[in-house]
């Protein structure tokens, strides 16, 4: 087995890991910084592929409304209130006041975010916020800071592995301190020896991003499984807010989220049947004029939210779904008794100020297409590309897609774990966010926390020779359980990720009962029983889809537990009700998830104030 020593390990290639690997090289000149990733550094993770309509860096600058000397303060409340007052105040208080310093980073590494004619920023609302604060680039905001970021990384002497997947994290006899971690090198996985490789360190950066690969319907990339979730969990590190994830309506074929003007186009939504069926999800006496308002306001209040009438939009198109049918977005003509002018004065004032130019009133009534070419005509030539031609009469397939976890590894102010040594940041991080977060503090939180982690993960290297404590039986018990899985003559793993994400889009998607979730966790009991057989797809494969299980059983088991609505986390009687259960004051809490004993455990606990 091949053994390196590092000063500090950052696993993922994402923006949190590549901000954090700056700043532990900054920090910590002549230490040994690794960035292990799974996939091709600059190509592979949510970072280097995401896009939406206008994807949002959220910042507070001293140009930002209210324009005053701690403008950030207005921000950071944003943060808790949309939270729903499940994430911790401090963490919140840090995102924002250090947002401005992580904007100006980005700017001077060459990310080229959109200035207005007289060369100020341009900044726009996003939901949650009660100023503008977004900031971005076009679609391919977070393709861009990861180019920028790539670049500098490569710019210093940091060492990349790349293809290399963390399989295991070591920790010392007293098992509370971080000691070293098991590399698999994908390129060498079927050589002898597995390509596998011993990480001597005492410092690691998990920054793996989310688990949206473990649901049918994600805007992820495929390697985006809840690794670091399910590693943290193994050693026993806390994680919280897990039944927060955020889900919104994206493109099937492109993955883009249908977000900002596509909505406030007012396309005709429809069914395979051609039924525009949304007025049947909600209340009799909702009028058409509410309707299209609703399906405007769902521009801004993209994700499912419980707080927002729109989230019957989601909710609607969910069970459509689940009843085997397929929805689309149709441009080509308007949905039944649309009239522009019965949009509130509010909203069309909203829609004047995203015009590119003014086709008048008679063309803007047309239908959803001229209106979508007056307020983004770019989105058309986006589709285009990818072979959707809205101009040509196509529609835009959709469904409620898994698109961000709120929760996490619990991290506190210096992006510590309840583990010394271990450090989180990113999307693999929870209790920054709480229920919801404002539309572009994902971005943020990358590059806020993940600096900090590499500050304070630096630090602790420069002050802490590399004391190794590593049991050899631990070494050997965890390469027993690899020739288990080799030797296992269970479900295909390719199969057995196909039932995960079934299940998981069933019971833990928009529409979440005691009933499904109970029914869920069976099933995924059962599964698991069935044992996990290596596939054409290789030894790494098997071992993400174990982490899989592990990923979705936490996740259950929270949703389960959380017997109310909040945030995107829409819990319901029965299937059949239109409206799920309110939010109860009593689950002011955070539900925080670790091993003991061998069990998962699930404790309830106030956030910090």
């Amino acid at each position: 087995m091949n053994q390196i020593t590092t000063n500090v390990l950052i696993v993922g290639g994402g923006g949190a890991a590549l901000r954090a690997a700056i700043a532990a090289k900054e920090n910590y000149p002549e230490g040994d910084i690794v960035i292990a990733t799974k996939g091709t550094l600059g190509k592979s993770g949510i970072t280097a592929n995401a896009c939406s309509d206008r994807m949002a860096f959220h910042a507070t600058l001293p140009s930002t409304l209210p324009n005053e000397p701690e403008n950030w303060r207005y921000h950071a409340n944003d943060i808790y209130e949309i939270g729903g007052h499940v994430s911790d105040k401090d963490l919140a208080e840090i995102l924002a006041k250090n947002s401005a310093e992580a904007f100006y980073f980005l700017d001077k590494l060459g990310v080229p975010f959109r200035r207005k004619e007289d060369g100020t920023l341009d900044q726009f609302l996003t939901d949650g916020s009660i100023y503008p604060r977004a900031l971005y680039t076009g679609p391919y905001t977070a393709q861009h800071i990861e180019e920028a970021l790539v670049k500098k990384v490569k710019s210093m002497d940091i060492k990349i592995l790349e293809h290399n997947m963390l399989t295991k994290i070591m920790l010392n006899n007293n098992k509370n301190s971080v000691v070293g971690a098991l590399l698999i090198d994908k390129t060498k996985e079927n050589e002898d020896g597995r390509g596998l490789c011993l990480v001597k360190t005492n410092n690691i950066i998990l920054a793996t991003g989310g688990a949206g690969a473990i649901f049918k319907i994600n805007v992820f990339t495929p390697d985006l499984t809840g690794d670091g979730y399910a590693l943290a969990y193994n050693i026993g590190a806390e994680l919280t807010n897990l039944e927060f994830i955020q889900i919104g309506l994206s493109s099937v074929k492109t993955k883009l989220a249908c977000s900002g003007s596509i909505m406030r186009s007012i396309p005709r939504i429809v069914n395979n049947q051609g039924e525009e069926f949304l007025k049947k999800y909600f209340p009799e006496d909702f009028s058409y004029d509410e309707l299209y308002n609703t399906i405007f306001t769902k521009g801004f209040n993209w994700p499912v939210s419980v707080e927002h009438i729109s989230s019957l939009i989601d909710v609607a198109i969910y069970k459509e779904i689940s009843e085997g049918k397929r929805v689309f977005l149709d441009f080509s003509q308007n949905p039944k008794n649309f009239y522009f002018n019965k949009l509130t004065q509010d909203l069309r004032n909203y829609y004047f100020k995203e015009q590119s130019k003014n086709i008048g009133e008679k063309e803007r009534q047309v239908n959803p297409l001229n209106r979508l070419r007056e307020i983004n005509p770019e989105i058309i030539q986006w589709f285009k590309k990818r072979r959707i031609d809205i101009e040509g009469g196509d529609k835009v397939e959709i469904a409620p897609a898994i698109q961000h976890f709120q929760g996490g590894i619990k991290i506190r102010e210096k992006a510590n774990t309840n583990i010394e040594g271990l450090y989180a940041a990113g999307e693999v991080s929870g209790g920054q966010h709480g229920a919801n977060r404002p539309g572009g503090n994902a971005l943020l939180d990358c590059q806020v926390f993940g600096k900090i982690a590499g500050e304070e993960a630096a630090k602790r290297a420069k002050n802490n020779n590399i004391i190794t404590d590593i049991s050899v039986k631990e070494i050997e018990k965890v390469l027993e359980e690899f020739e288990s899985m080799i030797k296992s003559k269970g479900l295909k793993a390719g199969e057995a990720r196909k039932e995960i994400q079934k299940i998981m889009y069933n019971a833990a998607g928009v529409v979440r009962t005691s009933e499904k979730l109970t029914n869920a966790l069976k099933e995924l009991n059962n599964l698991k029983k069935e044992g996990l057989q290596i596939d054409q797809r290789g030894f790494s494969f098997a071992i993400t889809t174990n982490n899989m299980f592990v990923v979705a059983e936490m996740i259950l088991r929270v949703c389960n537990l959380r017997k109310e609505s909040r945030g995107p986390h829409l819990f319901f009687n029965n299937y059949s009700d239109l409206r799920p259960i309110k939010r109860k004051e009593e689950w002011d809490k955070y539900i925080v998830i670790f091993k003991k004993n061998q069990k998962m455990v699930l404790e309830k606990r106030k956030p910090v104030n």
